[in-house]
């Protein structure tokens, strides 16, 4: 176990469909997984605590760049947006290529960057693993008790609250504008539609929405039963969203503003084209101002299970050497990116 605990594996973290530091989605992501145990990479997104961590691995077919999996902070996740526009960030900034495709659960996921004049890194563009598919319809009443709202609240005329998925699934509805900036999750409402589901598998997360315009929209997702009371950036539900929203038309475009009532305003550029399938598109910029390029004292479990190992001040001697490692590690990044302040 002592040995276990001492491993270092390198990490970065950084913020995504975002241009501002500390806005958008924040992810981690492993750059060099290999070694670590599923427990252990699920002990680790949850010490993390980020809606998702990526944690990166050689390919099985080599003409792929990496094996990507995705952990949020109970369960591992088929796909997500957030982690492969970041991941793939990271990935062409260490020289990967810029164009990268991924081995998910659900698929090949293609990872494109996009760079400035000069050539610096500003974001990235994915698709979509899956086409869209549809699943069950739950009421309105049981969906806007989910999220705090009444059933006026909800609107129908384009379609009814759906289970929707590009490569995961997510509960999607339309709201009123107004209903959106006061919804809140209620946990016992969860837990009261996921069990009266059993085509959910045990996992229901919510993302409403408003209209704001022909082509602009404001979004909000829930999912507390998974440890995300809500979500700053979804890019994997946008997706879904946005071919929903396709309708009859070959293509469409989108602009998504989320996470702006809890204070880390993401911008998602969403796509929705039709072929034999309907398809979907996700752009993020990104904000490197928690990128920090560091070693991960793998400290897996609880104080209690370090307890347990160790004695306190060898576990709180670690805790003291990480801490020290990213402090010099953003320190560095300052000097580099900001050289006069």
């Amino acid at each position: 176990m002592i040995d276990a605990l001492t491993r270092t594996f390198p990490y970065v973290t950084l913020d995504v469909f975002t241009q501002q530091r500390f806005g958008g989605n924040p992810l981690a992501v492993v750059t060099d997984a290999r070694g670590l145990s599923d427990a252990e990479m699920q002990a680790l997104a949850a010490e993390f605590n980020y809606s998702e961590t990526t944690f990166v691995l050689p390919p099985a077919d080599p003409a792929h760049t990496a094996q990507v999996r995705i952990f949020n902070r109970t369960y591992e996740m088929p796909f997500a947006g957030h982690p492969n526009v970041g991941t793939g960030f990271v990935l062409a900034g260490q020289g990967r290529g810029d164009v990268l495709v991924f081995e998910e659960q659900a698929g090949l996921v293609e990872v494109r960057v996009t760079r400035d004049a000069g050539g610096a890194l500003t974001g990235a563009t994915i698709d979509a693993p899956q086409p869209l598919s549809l699943g069950m319809q739950p009421s309105v009443a049981a969906v806007a008790a989910c999220v705090g709202l009444d059933a006026r609240d909800v609107i129908v005329g384009t379609h009814a609250p759906v289970v929707a998925s590009v490569g995961v699934t997510f509960l999607l509805a339309e709201v009123t504008a107004e209903a959106l900036g006061r919804a809140a999750p209620d946990p016992a409402a969860f837990q009261k539609l996921l069990d009266a589901s059993p085509g959910m598998n045990g996992r229901l997360s919510i993302h409403i929405y408003a209209h704001d315009g022909a082509d602009r929209l404001r979004a909000r997702m829930f999912s507390p039963l998974a440890g995300t009371w809500e979500d700053p950036a979804t890019g994997s539900a946008n997706a879904a969203l946005a071919a929903l929203l396709l309708g009859a038309d070959e293509t469409r475009s989108f602009e998504v503003a989320q996470g702006v009532e809890m204070g880390r305003p993401s911008l998602l550029s969403l796509s929705a084209r039709r072929g034999k399938i309907v398809q979907a598109v996700v752009f993020g910029m990104l904000a490197l101002g928690v990128g920090i390029l560091a070693l991960l004292l793998l400290t897996i479990g609880a104080v209690r299970a370090l307890d347990a190992y160790l004695p306190q001040g060898v576990w709180m001697a670690y805790l003291v050497i990480g801490a020290v490692f990213t402090l010099v590690g953003f320190a560095l990044w300052r000097l580099r990116h900001n050289p006069q302040s």
